[in-house]
């Protein structure tokens, strides 16, 4: 906010950019005195009633689509150290992890509720080491789980994203966005804390399209989340729909059609 009022004092083009579903409140307050705003959703633009200078250009990420061949997936799931035949179900909550999330996939590795499905699970770094001395009070080796592995971080998330049958995790903007661009089915667990509650509007806008379901926090439990994993990941053909309607709601060439609309409000004010 401070820099856009200054932007305006001193006669500098304003050009705004909202990531999520739901536009924050200094894009609203702003949306009239800005040039352009830029949104990564449809959605966005439609809760702007100002459409004249909203552009849908997508949002702008580092992780994108892989089309592997099997041996190759084989060899990503194998430096992993996972199994190659099982399906693999990608687990996140964002660098710090999340809570909720954490305890309900520590019942289900406890009562091996996973045995049709690995898990690939970062925990944040934080949590890694409490889920670890969970798991040691039930005499469980975080090292040495059946169908798990857990880490404390993955920093080759582009890889293990595009070899993963299916991701559960949290749903802000850009989450939403390598989700699509990727083209997984999804379940989305939103950070009831947001503001504004963005990450549940982010959530809808792929499971309107049939890509993802969504389980609210204050709604999940071990049995739940499990039911739903089991539900969708039998289920080869739900898999592959879920995730060719995940793509229909990636945006391509999102840097290239930022640029030529900030370039466009320069050349504007020549």
């Amino acid at each position: 906010m401070p820099t856009v009022i200054a932007a305006k004092k001193l006669g500098i083009p304003v050009v705004l950019h909202e990531s999520n579903a739901f536009p924050g409140i200094a894009v609203k307050l702003f949306k009239n005195k800005a040039d352009k705003i830029l949104v990564g959703f449809k959605d966005a633009k439609e809760r702007l009633d100002n459409k004249k200078n909203v552009i849908v250009t997508g949002n702008p990420i580092k992780i994108k689509k892989i089309d592997y061949t099997e041996s190759q997936k084989e060899k990503v799931k194998s430096e992993l150290g996972l199994k190659l035949n099982k399906p693999m179900v990608l687990v996140f909550g964002g660098s710090q992890g999340a809570q909720s999330i954490n305890r309900s996939f520590i019942e289900i590795i406890v009562n091996k509720k996973n045995k049709d499905y690995q898990i690939m699970w970062a925990a944040g770094p934080e949590q890694y080491e409490k889920i670890k001395e969970k798991l040691s009070e039930v005499n469980i080796d975080i090292e040495k789980i059946e169908n798990a592995k857990i880490v404390p971080y993955i920093y080759n998330m582009e890889e293990v994203m595009n070899v993963a049958d299916l991701v559960v995790c949290r749903s802000g903007a850009m989450t939403i966005t390598e989700v699509s661009v990727v083209g997984k089915p999804a379940i989305f667990i939103p950070f009831p804390f947001a503001t504004e509650n963005h990450q549940e509007y982010n959530a809808r806008v792929l499971e309107k399209v049939g890509a993802a379901k969504i389980i609210l926090d204050k709604d999940i439990n071990s049995e739940l989340l499990g039911n739903t994993i089991n539900r969708i990941i039998k289920n080869t053909h739900d898999l592959e729909e879920m995730g060719k309607n995940a793509e229909k709601v990636a945006i391509k060439n999102v840097e290239d059609n930022i640029y030529k609309e900030i370039k466009e409000v320069i050349n504007d004010k020549k």
